[in-house]
């Protein structure tokens, strides 16, 4: 288990973390003479108990409590959103890793735009974000990564691109 960092604004705690999900969200390139849609919102949303299949052995799921999700190995693990340590008044972002598998939850007054997840090669994973349905505050990302001996960072964005907190690597 690795410890990872809480940022909520610019207040840093650490929490203790296990597992998590993902898989990229990857979008087919435009030829010039076609139009892209693009998304209203980047946020898919899932029913609460939903099971959501990561990739890789990974089940995530959320509840008005917070995010569960299990690992290949099948124990089941929890963040909470409701016992203090996210405070949604201001951005917030949690990380959460075991090996190449990331996730965390996200929240805060602001419309999520994505979450990013950049390895110590540089190399930038766009992370699937999952939230309940009506606009709770909060919701789940997950990425999957390249194998690497060192950790990763974690960015947080508003819809309009802004950078709302940001998760720095630590060394391991």
């Amino acid at each position: 288990m690795k410890k990872r960092l809480f940022a909520a604004g610019a207040a840093v705690t650490a929490v203790v973390a296990a597992a998590a999900l993902a898989a990229p969200a990857t979008a087919a390139p435009a030829s010039p003479a076609t139009a892209v849609s693009v998304p209203s919102s980047p946020v898919q949303k899932v029913r609460s108990g939903e099971r959501v299949d990561a990739g890789d052995g990974y089940t995530i799921w959320l509840t008005r409590e917070g995010k569960h999700w299990t690992g290949p190995d099948g124990f089941e693990q929890f963040r909470s959103v409701v016992d203090g340590n996210l405070d949604l008044s201001r951005p917030a972002l949690s990380h959460q890793g075991e090996g190449t598998f990331h996730s965390g939850v996200y929240g805060g007054p602001e419309a999520a735009g994505r979450v990013e997840v950049t390895d110590a090669e540089g190399r930038v994973t766009r992370a699937t974000l999952l939230q309940l349905p009506g606009r709770p505050g909060w919701g789940v990302w997950y990425a999957h990564t390249a194998p690497s001996d060192r950790d990763v960072s974690v960015a947080f964005y508003a819809q309009d691109g802004r950078l709302l907190v940001e998760l720095p690597a630590m060394d391991v």
